[in-house]
């Protein structure tokens, strides 16, 4: 009777005293994570016979002193397996597959670790039942990488910062660097989400989900080895009005935690997006997969669409009676020309209300918003109205209230410019209290989307992209080209994006002037064209003037045409900073668009997905001459060849975009 007893003895101390191994597969059994757990936890990722992640640590500390992760004792293990079908009516497709491994892991001290592992990347995060209020000074997040890897990366932008705390009141625009881990400079954080180049082609994209009570992550590289590690800005403690116009709150001094949380919890994922070739980025789901579910019952009201837009193209219009600017006559020239070309929006940027009052309830004299409201139900068109961060916030639900009672469809709420723990609880109070009262918002001025669009399907886009608007005052060394062909495998595997394209006026690389009252674009029109099928965006800019569409009549309705929301979305080739083909289907009708790099090539498409029967095909394809006159297009109407194969040449900041329909 006594040796089972003596087994058992050294099983009990065998599982509490010494380091764990905990293997977790993919379903498709290519990536694995690896947990080890011993005097901390780390885990490491290799997918099939190439390493994603060399063993990290993970661990967060408290302020009390106590760190989980530090001297870990396992409780207990779970795993699971999940295959179900999330539908998404506001999405670049109308369903996704969900399908995933998972291992909980719960230690003593009332922590505990999740890990994921799905077909196309891994994510873990931390969990906790601590009922008594916690205060976590950091989070310990590291990549580590055996090599001397490259990445893809945008800096904060701030060219010569001082410190960290200076870069942590940022835009979240930037163009991208490409340089070694090593090599990435130690004084400037980057913001996410970045892309590391591994062996075989492959890549890594990093970036974090479901983002909630707890503040935005960035990775940093003080060492100059082939690591990063995490930093998030400390909580604020006092924050004073002020920034763009007052519309801001200027942090001051900060606490010396980073989140302050009571009650059992999760925390934000730290996702690993795994491609095999560059394309899969175009076409991962992973953020939204792991964001929380829809906290809405009644979400028929939303209504993603086109929005005619004022600001980029500085209310110049022309060849009209009265002086253009922000008055009623020239949004009603807008809302006229949105219901012509069956464009669900109009926007009122900024400028119609008091300037630097912060009080959205005055409005200028020169604006009447109940009979623009009024104008605009007559015609089908909508009216948005901006509003910058602090004169929402200070007043969020009479400002919600007043302006939905009067029939306004929704706000763009700009200038946040901060992704810590108090900032990241706005955007889920001005979710939430926008939904009550039946309005949509579009975070402008906003961190990465970490998918509260799906917890709250009414945050309808995002900026944290360098849009179009740069080209209004950006010197020509800016590469807006490139960044075009880069930004879609990184950014927009986050989520949607708040870009703003549509310009009229397009130059080649020698031509590019930046011009604030008449902007243009860099590359060619149909590059302008291509980007409405490319980029994801339910709620999608006209960023030129109505006189400009008015007089390029062929283009403009071609782009009032295509939908914003899809029920498929197929990635047919492409590579990082060079070139996109992305095709995307709503109902019977198919859109394919292509975008390259300054380069000039010949894309071929093969179109047998669509199936068989006999197709029309809309092209807009770059002209003969469009290397020097950049507004240079061809637009043809023809019978798709019955092989199903496209053949496009592209010039220099080129594009093309096709609409097929079966006949």
């Amino acid at each position: 009777m006594k040796r089972p007893l003596l087994l058992l003895f050294f099983a009990v101390i065998s599982f509490a005293g010494f380091a764990q191994s905990l293997l977790l597969k993919s379903p498709d059994g290519k990536l694995k994570i690896q947990v080890e757990i011993g005097s901390k936890i780390s885990y490491s990722v290799t997918h099939e016979q190439t390493e994603v992640l060399a063993p990290s640590n993970l661990s967060i500390t408290l302020t009390n002193g106590s760190v989980w992760g530090k001297d870990p004792k396992l409780k207990n293990q779970k795993r699971t397996s999940i295959n179900e079908i999330i539908s998404t009516p506001i999405y670049k497709k109308s369903e996704i597959q969900d399908d995933y491994n998972q291992l909980e892991l719960t230690f003593k001290g009332n922590y505990g670790l999740i890990f994921r592992a799905y077909n196309k990347g891994v994510a873990y995060r931390f969990v906790t039942t601590e009922k008594e209020e916690l205060f976590i000074s950091q989070e310990e997040v590291q990549l580590n990488f055996s090599q001397n890897n490259q990445a893809i990366f945008p800096y904060v932008n701030k060219i010569n910062p001082e410190n960290f705390e200076q870069q942590f009141f940022n835009s979240f625009e930037n163009t991208y660097t490409h340089l070694k881990i090593s090599e990435i400079n130690p004084n400037r954080m980057i913001f996410l989400p970045m892309v590391v180049e591994l062996n075989n082609g492959k890549k890594l994209c990093f970036t974090e989900a479901d983002l909630e009570n707890y503040p935005g992550l960035y990775l940093i590289n003080q060492t100059g080895e082939t690591s990063l590690t995490g930093l998030s800005a400390p909580y604020p403690k006092t924050t004073i009005q002020g920034g763009h116009n007052e519309l801001q709150q200027l942090v001051t001094e900060r606490e010396n935690y980073i989140a302050k949380t009571q009650g059992a919890r999760s925390f934000p994922w730290r996702v690993l997006a795994i491609s095999s070739s560059d394309k899969e980025l175009l076409n991962n789901d992973l953020v939204y997969q792991l964001a929380a579910p829809s906290r809405l019952e009644d979400t028929d009201w939303i209504k993603p669409g086109k929005v005619a837009w004022d600001w980029w193209n500085d209310w110049n219009i022309y060849g009209v009676d009265f002086r253009a600017g922000i008055n009623n006559e020239t949004y009603k020239y807008y809302i006229d020309f949105a219901s012509e070309q069956g464009i669900e929006y109009v926007i009122l940027d900024e400028g119609w209300a008091v300037n630097k009052e912060a009080d959205l309830l005055q409005v200028i004299p020169e604006i009447n918003i109940e009979e623009l409201i009024r104008y605009g139900e007559s015609k089908n068109v909508g009216i948005i109205l901006w509003a910058g961060y602090w004169a929402m916030d200070r007043d969020l639900e009479n400002v919600c209230r007043i302006y939905s009672e009067m029939g306004v469809k929704g706000f763009k709420v700009d200038f946040m410019d901060r992704d810590d723990q108090a900032m990241v609880d706005f955007y889920y109070r001005c979710a939430e209290t926008a939904a009550r009262y039946q309005l949509m918002i579009d975070f402008h001025g906003a961190y990465k989307p970490t998918g509260l669009q799906r917890t709250y399907p009414n945050v309808i886009n995002f900026e944290g992209v360098f849009g179009l608007e740069q080209l209004k005052w950006s010197p020509q060394q800016v590469d807006m080209v490139t960044y075009d062909v880069t930004m879609p495998f990184i950014r927009m595997m986050a989520g949607p994006i708040d870009y703003t394209q549509g310009a009229m006026r397009n130059a080649t690389h020698a031509n590019y002037r930046p011009i604030n009252s008449e902007p243009m674009s860099q590359g060619t029109r149909c590059r302008q064209l291509a980007q409405y099928v490319i980029f994801e965006s339910p709620f999608n800019m006209l960023c030129d003037n109505p006189s400009n569409y008015l007089n390029e009549i062929e283009c403009t309705q071609f782009i009032a045409d295509i939908p914003t929301v899809w029920d498929q979305t197929l990635e047919i080739d492409g590579k990082i900073g060079e070139y996109i083909l992305l095709a995307r289907q709503k109902g019977d009708t198919w859109y394919v668009g292509g975008l390259t790099n300054w380069e000039e090539r010949q894309a071929e498409i093969d179109l047998s997905f669509l199936g068989e029967g006999d197709y029309q095909l809309e092209l807009f394809s770059d002209g003969i001459n469009a290397d020097r006159a950049a507004r240079d297009y061809k637009h043809e109407i023809t019978p798709l060849p019955g092989n199903k194969k496209l053949i496009v040449d592209l010039k220099p900041g080129g594009g093309f975009a096709a609409k097929i329909t079966k006949r």
